[in-house]
């Protein structure tokens, strides 16, 4: 993803590979579902009736921009799940098991929704697949309120990328952050430079605590960084990284929800891919 053009901002369909929906797992769905409605100001709403266990969906000009349900397993810590689409759930489970990872649930039916499972990477990192049929992802991306990137922070980068181009074909491109650091850009095959669908961030250094695992990270798009993170304090939220600058990217802040998941806020008015 990446911010685009106003026109560019709704989505109908999502090619194989591309990440296209997150959602949470939360304690208390109704309190998050208070939280980021203020904050990013969806109008969050029943998927369905029970067969849909509580899910919900969260919604802008009447598009889903992100689900919100309950923690699937008990005890599970709240997180952001980053989906990714692909042509099939179960190709690509064949795909990821020979890559090295690990299946933490089948593919299955979500209803006529489309078809899921959730896999763990040799690192630690876990995300979902989409096989969509009638929910073909995030309705609007890029823009205040929505999904604008999705970012893998890895301890092993050329073990990620040699696990993601097995299992999506997934190309990559490397940028000098300074400092020593080097981000990565997620291409699909045969892009051009400079078209990414995410990225990459090696977890280095002492500021990343020893037993954090790999892990997908969420970007949510917000006019004014400063102003959001203020409001996730006022909600009951944490600010864990202030608003920072990333030099021709855009200011962003890493923080965390009501129940202590993570996510991130970006002001970028950059055009992108």
């Amino acid at each position: 993803m990446g911010v685009a053009s106003a026109a560019m901002t709704e989505r109908d369909t999502y090619t194989h590979g591309t990440p296209s929906w997150v959602d949470l797992g939360s304690p208390d769905p109704k309190a998050s579902s208070a939280f980021y409605s203020s904050l990013f100001g969806w109008d969050v709403q029943a998927a369905g009736g029970p067969e849909t266990g509580g899910y919900m969906m969260a919604m802008l000009r009447g598009r889903p921009v992100a689900g919100i349900g309950p923690a699937q397993a008990e005890g599970a810590p709240p997180w952001w799940t980053t989906y990714i689409t692909v042509d099939s759930a179960d190709i690509t489970a064949k795909a990821v098991e020979e890559a090295g990872g690990t299946a933490l649930a089948a593919p299955f039916d979500v209803l006529d929704a489309g078809r899921m499972a959730v896999f763990s990477a040799p690192g630690g990192a876990v995300f979902s697949v989409w096989e969509a049929k009638q929910h073909p992802g995030a309705g609007i991306v890029n823009e205040p309120g929505a999904l604008t990137w999705n970012e893998l922070m890895v301890r092993d980068i050329e073990d990620a990328k040699r696990f993601y181009n097995n299992v999506f074909g997934w190309e990559t491109e490397d940028a000098d952050m300074g400092g020593g650091v080097t981000y990565t850009l997620w291409k699909q095959p045969g892009a051009e430079a400079g078209a990414s669908i995410g990225g990459a961030m090696p977890m280095v250094g002492d500021q990343w605590p020893a037993d954090l695992p790999d892990h997908w990270m969420v970007y949510f798009s917000v006019a004014d960084c400063d102003a959001s993170a203020a409001r996730v304090a006022e909600l009951g939220g944490k600010v864990s990284v202030p608003p920072t600058d990333i030099p021709n990217v855009g200011r962003f802040a890493v923080c965390n929800g009501p129940h202590g998941e993570t996510f991130s806020i970006i002001a970028n008015p950059q055009p992108s891919s």
